[in-house]
C-alpha cells in the first residue's frame, strides 16, 4: 500500500468516525404555562410554537443530528397530562430511546409576566433516564427578535452540557444611518 493510500485511508476512516460520533438530540414541543392575565392568546401560541423549530436550526448549525419525535408519540407518552414529560425524566429517556436519540430536550416557556417569560429545558439522557441539565433562559418582551435570542442563548447552554462546539451568530450590528 502507498503512502497516499494509507493517507487517503485514515482521512475517510476520521471523516465515517466524526459522522458515526454524532450527537442525536431531540427535542420535544415546548409547552406554554402561561400564568398571566390573559393566558393562551394566539401571539403566546404561535412564539411557543416557533421555539422548537429555532433550536433544532441552531443545533442543527452545530452539527448535533436532529432526532424527530412525532408530535402524536409525544402526546402518547404524555398519559393526557401537560406537563408530564416535563416532570419525569425517565418517560422522556424511554421516548427519546424508542426514536434513536442519545439525549432529548423536553421545553417549556414559563411566562408569569406579560414583561417577560423563561425558556425552560429539562435535558435528559436517554441511556439511563437521569436529567443532566435544568437549563433556563429569561426572555424580556415577546417581539421574535427576543425570542430569536433566548434560543441562542439555550443553544449555548445544551451545548455546554453536551459537546461544547456551538458558536451563536454574530448580533447584527445597528448603524446611525439605519
Amino acid at each position: 500500500m502507498s503512502l497516499d493510500q494509507l493517507i487517503l485511508l485514515l482521512c475517510l476512516s476520521l471523516t465515517n468516525f466524526s459522522v458515526a460520533a454524532a450527537t442525536r438530540i431531540a427535542i420535544l414541543d415546548f409547552e406554554l404555562k402561561d400564568l398571566t392575565l390573559a393566558p393562551g392568546i394566539p401571539a403566546e401560541l404561535s412564539r411557543t410554537a416557533s421555539i422548537r423549530p429555532l433550536l433544532e436550526h441552531e443545533l442543527g448549525s452545530a452539527g448535533y443530528q436532529l432526532v424527530n419525535i412525532p408530535s402524536a408519540a409525544q402526546q402518547t407518552a404524555q398519559n393526557g397530562g401537560v406537563g408530564y414529560l416535563f416532570d419525569h425524566p425517565d418517560v422522556a429517556g424511554q421516548l427519546g430511546k424508542q426514536f434513536g436519540a442519545d439525549y432529548v430536550l423536553v421545553g417549556r416557556l414559563h411566562k408569569p409576566s406579560f414583561l417577560f417569560a423563561y425558556l425552560l429545558g429539562n435535558l435528559v439522557r436517554v441511556n439511563n433516564g437521569k436529567l443532566i441539565g435544568k437549563l433556563i433562559t429569561e426572555s424580556k418582551g415577546n417581539d421574535q427578535q427576543l425570542t430569536q435570542k433566548a434560543v441562542e442563548t439555550m443553544t449555548v447552554k445544551i451545548d455546554q452540557v453536551l459537546d461544547r462546539r456551538y458558536t451563536p451568530p454574530v448580533p447584527a450590528q445597528h448603524h446611525p444611518s439605519d
